[in-house]
């Protein structure tokens, strides 16, 4: 796998978790928890992806 193609399944998976967060922000019985980890895993894939680009 190329470099680029693996920053853009990088994004496909950001954009992902993005979608996520929103929903379960919205959800009535939201788990605060469950947020804050998508969130984490969110910031650390927009880092890789940051430092992956710089590479490119």
């Amino acid at each position: 796998m190329s470099l680029s193609s693996h920053v853009q399944e990088l994004k496909k998976k950001h954009k992902s978790l993005s979608s996520a967060v929103e929903h379960a922000q919205q959800a009535p019985s939201s788990n605060t928890l469950r947020i804050m980890e998508l969130k984490k895993q969110k910031l650390r894939l927009k880092e890789e992806i940051t430092r992956l680009d710089a590479e490119i």
